[in-house]
């Protein structure tokens, strides 16, 4: 006979998952609040890297999933709340004057609609996230305010709803209002000042564990100095198929033109040849265009310069091998590829009426999305400042933390297990690409000022013949050079 008692004890003992909204109004009610990803881990008693998840597609259970629900509904009714305050004063405001509401005056231009960064448009104009027709800029962008009416999810490519969170279309969500904040705390400083204690002032082990912590400390830093900011970061996009391994140990189909070039010929005689070793070459790099939104696909010999991504391309002939390196890298096979927003603009560039120097690229196929070249910059700038001032106090600790923080952090956001909080195997091969443009820069600008160019390698190797102090400046700086070697080729 079937035990009724077990059955009603069962019952009785069950409990139904507390529901949560969506992966982005999550992060949307955080952000809202200034929270960072830190600080509420810490309410919850998880790592930022989990709350990080449950804003990208997991889910918590249990005691935890309740106490993160109850903060999330605590944010709706707070929010809630403030706006219903602004709304009423706004309304009395307005009700005590005679002057009309904001509107486009005579000229065309767009008024103030009351945020610093938004602009109401006298015309629509396409959405840097989603292409459809928006009546708001924000920041000088197209876009719509309100994510209901944002289509960048899927835009590029229908996909299953049995598809898994990390491989479907993850909307762009604009941040809307932006709130008042604080400078950034000194996250860096906090944090070494931490590992000293912690080890009795032992150096070397409080290196070790900093350096350890490198990749979910810079995904903190990147946090704050995203709070406020113009655009939400899309932690896990749909990617087209050329960013995905090929196989579980291959590589994606993306080309980041890496340099590895030596001069075929020097003249006769002995000659003093100075390697110089470039500063901070990835810290540099995070100042590159950026797509903002789920890539998507276009054809055509066609570059618009207000979007970013990859690129299949055929390459330009290059006829000056014997004394400068190709912007494309070392390729040996011919034929079109696939390159990055970087090493195309680098083409582009030098294949311009200032330069000349080869045939403009043909563009075949793109994917790409609205872009911005400051996305990162406040994070860049926090690590650069905090590495100037370990440079100059001789902190030897806080400059392998940092090093460690931004070389991990662009290294580890592609697919990696180390990294689970940002997915951008695009954004990786971007800054990585952008490294090596830069290289290929600083040697085209010792070629012009007449020092003779001998190699070039990765993303921070140098030879060059000449007085390069005239054309460089020495030192540790992100802007400066220092000396690696310095050896004699030849015969006297």
């Amino acid at each position: 006979m079937t035990d009724f008692g077990a059955i009603d004890a069962l019952l009785a003992g069950a409990k139904k998952e507390v529901p949560l909204p969506s992966t982005e109004e999550r992060r949307t009610l955080r952000e809202e609040l200034n929270l960072s990803r830190a600080q509420l881990a810490q309410a919850l008693g998880v790592s930022p890297s989990t709350v990080g998840g449950w804003e990208s597609g997991r889910d918590p259970s249990g005691e935890v999933r309740e106490k993160y629900a109850y903060f999330l509904e605590g944010a709706r009714t707070k929010l809630a709340a403030e706006a219903a305050e602004e709304t009423a004063a706004e309304g009395s405001a307005s009700s005590g004057s005679d002057s009309p509401g904001d509107t486009p005056d005579d000229t065309g231009q767009a008024e103030d609609s009351g945020d610093d960064d938004v602009d109401v448009l006298t015309a629509p104009q396409p959405c840097v996230l989603c292409g459809e027709p928006a009546r708001h800029q924000v920041a000088g962008f197209a876009q719509h305010l309100d994510p209901a009416e944002c289509g960048s999810a899927g835009a590029a490519q229908p996909q299953s709803q049995s598809q898994p969170q990390s491989e479907r279309g993850v909307r762009v969500v604009p941040v809307g209002r932006r709130l008042q904040t604080a400078d950034t705390p000194d996250l860096i400083g906090t944090a070494v000042a931490s590992a000293l204690a912690e080890h009795s002032g032992d150096v070397e082990s409080a290196t070790k564990d900093l350096v350890k912590r490198a990749i979910p400390d810079a995904m903190a830093l990147l946090d704050h100095s995203r709070t406020g900011g113009r655009y939400d970061v899309v932690a896990h996009p749909w990617m087209p198929d050329v960013l995905r391994k090929q196989s579980s140990r291959g590589a994606d189909q993306i080309w980041e033109a890496r340099p590895k070039w030596s001069r075929s010929e020097l003249p006769a005689g002995k000659h003093e040849i100075t390697a110089l070793d470039v500063n901070g070459a990835y810290l540099s790099a995070l100042k590159t265009h950026l797509p903002l939104g789920q890539l998507e696909h276009s054809t055509g010999n066609h570059h618009d310069r207000r979007r970013a991504g990859i690129h299949l391309i055929t390459p330009p002939d290059w006829e000056h091998d014997a004394y400068l390196p190709n912007p494309i890298g070392s390729r040996d096979e011919p034929g079109p590829l696939w390159v990055t927003e970087s090493t195309l603009r680098l083409l582009l560039r030098v294949s311009g009426p200032k330069y000349g120097l080869c045939d403009p690229p043909e563009i075949h196929e793109s994917w790409t999305s609205g872009a911005t070249e400051g996305l990162l910059e406040k994070f860049r700038i926090a690590l650069k400042d905090a590495r100037d001032r370990a440079i100059a106090d001789n902190d030897d600790v806080t400059l392998e933390y940092v090093k460690a923080m931004y070389s991990k952090f662009v290294s580890t956001m592609g697919e990696s297990n180390y990294n689970r909080e940002l997915y951008r195997t695009d954004w990786m091969h971007l800054i990585r690409s952008q490294a090596f443009a830069n290289l290929w820069w600083k040697a085209h600008r010792a070629y012009d000022e007449g020092l003779m160019v001998v190699r070039a390698m990765g993303t921070d190797e140098l030879h060059v013949i000449g007085d390069w102090r005239a054309v460089f400046a020495e030192g540790r700086g992100v802007t400066e050079v220092k000396v690696k070697d310095v050896y004699t080729v030849g015969a006297g």
